[in-house]
Parts: C-alpha cells; structure tokens; sequence
C-alpha cells in the first residue's frame, strides 16, 4: 500500500526544518555575514517546521485512515562486502504518530522562542539550533535501517550538546553540555556495539531484513561463552537508550542540562530527544522479545529509574529540576512497559508525556521571566495572581500527570480498561509504579508553593514534633487505610476484569464531575 505515500512529500519533511536551519544558520549569523535579520530568521525556521507539520499530519491520516505504508530505499550511499549502506524511510502507525509528536512540539516551542529569547544576541543562531534539531530527530524516527537511525541519534546529540551550551560564557552551562556529551558517549558505545552484532550476525542494516533473520540469531550463542547472541545485541542496544533516555545510571546529565535556555528542556527533554530511547526499544521490538532476559534487565532499570528519580524530585527547589526530575521518573514507567512487552502502552505514555511535559516546560519558562530569571519556587507563592493565564496552563501539566484533574481521570478509566500487560513476576515489579505514582504526585504538587511541606514545617515549629508526626501520620492512615482493606477485600470477592470497569466508570464520572465544576467555578 506504499503507493498511497509519496516518497518526494515524505522527503520534504525532514527537508524543511533543515532548509530554514541552514539559512537562518549560515546567513542569519556573523559566519554567513548577518545578511537576514530576526524576523526573517524565525519566519523561515517557523515556516520550515509548519511544513514538516501539515506534511505528518497529513501522514497519520493516511496511516491511520487507509493503512498506508511505505518502506523504501532512497539512496544507497555505498556498498562495502555487501553490506549494503542506504537512506530509507520506513512509515508505519509508531513512525507516523513519532513525527507528528516532533513536528507538533517543535513548531510549539519555535512560535514560544519569539518572545523567551527576544533579548538575547544568539537570537537567529538559536533558531537556526532548534530547526536542525528537528531535522535530526525526524531523520531518526524515519529511517529503515540502522545506519540511518545511528545519523540521527548522533546529530540529535550533537545538536543537544549545541542547545545545552548555547551561553558559552556561563560556567554551569558549559559544565552541564560536556556532562550531557559524555554521558552520552558512553551509552552510544553500547549502542554502536550493537549495531555492530547485528551488522556482522545477520549481514545486513535494513529493519526489514534483520527482522527477517531473527530465527537465524535467537540461535546463535555469543562466541566463546554460553551467552545468547540476541541477549547481548538487545542489552548492548538497550545500553544505548539508556545514555539518551537518561535511564539510571546514565541519568546524571539530564537535571544539569537544564542551563540550557527553557525552549530547549521543552523540546529536548519532553518530548524528543529523551524518548528517542524508548522509540528505539520499541522499534526493535522484534529482537527484544526473544530474549527474557534482556527484558528483565530493561525492567528492573526502568523500575530503579522510576522510584529514586521520585525521590530525588521531593528535595529540588530548582522549578525547572522539579520538571526535569518528573520527566526522568515518567522515563523510568515508560521503561517498565518496555520491559513487560507492553509497547502500545509505552508509547501511548510517550505521545501523552510528551505534550503535558512540554506544557509545563513552557509554563514554567514563562514564570522564570515574569520572576525576572529567579528559578527558585519558594519564591513563587501567589504566582497565579499575576500570571493566570500561566497559572491555568501550567495547572493541567501536573493534574494530568497526578490523575487529578478531569483529563486525567478520563485518562485513568481508559488505562483501567487496557488488559493486563503483565505476568504474575512482572507484577511484583509493576506494583512498586504505584508508590512511583505517589512520589511524582507529591513533588510534582510541590511545585506551584510546596503547601504541603510548609504546613507541616510550620506547625513543627510551634508544636510539639510528636503530635505533628502524629497528626500527619494519623491523617494519611485516615485517608488511605480504609481504602486499601476495602480495595483488598472487593478484589478477593470480585473478577479483576469487573473491579477495572467499575474503576473506569469512577474515574470517568469523576472526570467529567471535576471537569463541569471547574468550569462553572470559571464561569465556563
């Protein structure tokens, strides 16, 4: 069904992004000699994204709606022993949402860096950045083989370790993007091994191909050891994803990177960049499932990731760590899915992560401004005054992401309703996402005032810390006790099917209550 997809409409999109990167670049900048100014710069960097937009959009449709599909060498660059090095394109349901999620992230972020980086020399040099960055990621997500997709994943790096030092002359700044370029370095030496496997077990780059071959490698063992071959290519590949979703350990870059201009923890650390890993995985899926033990592995990083990058984000005053922390810890679930075999799931959370994780980004770029560059949140209390607008954007980031909100419940009563992605081992696993969940609701609603934790600081201070620790306790075993001996006991009366569609009906009631109420509490 390829013919329902033209290959010149599906080159224009990462073309376009690139066209305005190079001319706001190369003649927006003093290297080309500053022969067009700002306004031309963001128009043709805007125009050069909007396209690439309307053309994805365009793509989902036809993906989505008719079953198109295209998979095709473009150009074959050369050829070494057979070994075939091409350019491909490869557009199915996971390429065609990816680039849509980019395209759309990216355009938001361009049309908010008009006002964010008004004042700043670097003005067409940051456009020009954010506009190759584009082009990277889609040339990642489109590709069909892994030569391809290592270009991407390399210039995404490469244009990351740019946009992290874009104010060269601040220490922090150059610290963060040589941290962030390392780390990197050390996950991409995983990845590259991997490839390498690959390259020489199964002959060939293309997707279609190795996929082809799989059969053949399941039954190879690694030489000189006992090893599964397939074992050490899926660790190796995984180890990759690790440096670029920031997986633990390899997760020390992504707080520093935030010295960065706001636009860039937007676009690198929402919605692109750090789920370039998790696409991977997904992408890959046919080799990972023949090796539990790779998946295992997968699961219990993304299970560490998710509980200490939760903790770690309780103690962050910084407002835009408290964010980054979120998005290292939401990371960490996506992993687990990953490793459960429950890619639809992952990515599901990948596409919804990406938009309400930009939101806040932005949200919280807008509030550094109006504070005059101070990022410090216990200096923020009673924001929404001066900023509601902000304040209401803002709002639905953290409620979405803490199944508060009517959106979120909404969100909640259909994710009740998915079936059971996990086994009973994997389950022992899943369960501590819940106490996960907990910790990113708690820190993630510290970020407006830290409410919370200054009633109780300040009720320590006047009284005695036994009835404060007391109190606190009692009232939490108030809130949660009964629910959970009741929860226990209706799930030992009840099918598992039936309490989820009961879940999901509450949940659904509640978002729409929630919803309705907000609104005529607005005056909707």
């Amino acid at each position: 069904m390829s013919q329902t997809l033209s290959a010149s409409t599906l080159l224009a999109v990462p073309l376009a992004p690139l066209a305005g990167a190079l001319l706001a670049g190369v003649f927006g900048t003093t290297f080309g000699g500053n022969w067009i100014g700002r306004r031309l710069s963001h128009t043709l960097t805007i125009l050069g994204v909007l396209v690439a937009f309307i053309l994805s959009a365009m793509t989902l449709k036809s993906v989505a709606l008719d079953g198109a599909r295209f998979n095709e060498t473009l150009y074959t660059w050369m050829v070494v022993g057979g070994l075939k090095m091409e350019v491909g394109f490869l557009v199915d349901s996971l390429t065609a949402m990816m680039m849509v999620v980019v395209t759309f992230v990216s355009l938001m972020v361009h049309i908010y860096t008009i006002g964010y980086m008004e004042e700043d020399d670097g003005y067409n040099r940051f456009f020009a950045y954010i506009s190759l960055f584009t082009f990277s990621m889609l040339m990642l997500v489109m590709s069909n083989n892994l030569l391809q997709l290592f270009f991407g994943w390399e210039a995404v790096g490469l244009v990351s370790y740019l946009l992290i030092g874009f104010w060269f002359n601040k220490p922090s700044a150059i610290f963060a993007n040589m941290k962030a370029f390392l780390v990197n370095r050390v996950g991409d030496f995983g990845f590259i091994l991997g490839i390498g496997l690959i390259a020489a077990y199964a002959g060939t780059l293309n997707y279609a191909e190795v996929f082809g071959k799989t059969a053949e490698l399941g039954g190879l063992a690694f030489p000189g050891t006992d090893w599964m071959l397939i074992t050490v290519i899926c660790i190796c590949l995984f180890i990759g994803a690790m440096g670029k979703s920031a997986q633990f350990p390899l997760h020390v870059w992504l707080p520093d990177s935030m010295e960065g201009p706001t636009p860039i923890s937007a676009l690198i650390h929402a919605a692109t960049m750090v789920t370039a890993g998790i696409f991977m995985v997904a992408r890959m899926s046919p080799l990972f499932e023949l090796s539990d033990t790779a998946l295992n592995f997968i699961l219990v990083i993304g299970a560490i990731t998710a509980l200490f990058m939760g903790f770690l984000g309780i103690i962050q005053n910084d407002i835009k760590r408290v964010v980054a922390y979120s998005t290292l810890s939401q990371l960490g679930y996506m992993t687990v899915a990953l490793g459960a075999s429950a890619y639809s799931v992952a990515v599901f959370h990948l596409m919804t992560h990406a938009f309400f994780k930009a939101l806040l980004f932005l949200g919280a770029g807008s509030v550094i401004m109006g504070m005059h560059h101070n990022q410090d949140i216990r200096w923020m209390g009673g924001v929404r005054k001066y900023m509601p607008i902000t304040w209401i954007t803002s709002l639905l980031g953290p409620e979405a992401l803490r199944w508060v909100l009517g959106i979120s419940f909404l969100a909640m009563a259909a994710w009740t309703l998915i079936p059971d992605e996990f086994d009973e081992e994997d389950a022992k696993l899943a369960r501590f996402g819940v106490f996960g969940t907990t910790l990113v609701a708690f820190f993630l609603a510290e970020m407006g005032d830290k409410t919370q934790v200054a009633t109780v600081a300040l009720a320590a201070q006047y009284q005695s810390l036994v009835y404060v620790v007391t109190g606190t306790t009692l009232g939490m075993m108030i809130a949660n006790v009964p629910a959970v001996i009741m929860g226990d006991r209706i799930a030992d009366r009840m099918p598992v099917r039936l309490v989820h569609r009961i879940a999901a009906g509450i949940f659904a009631v509640l978002g729409v209550a929630t919803l309705l109420g907000a609104g005529n509490s607005m005056g909707f």
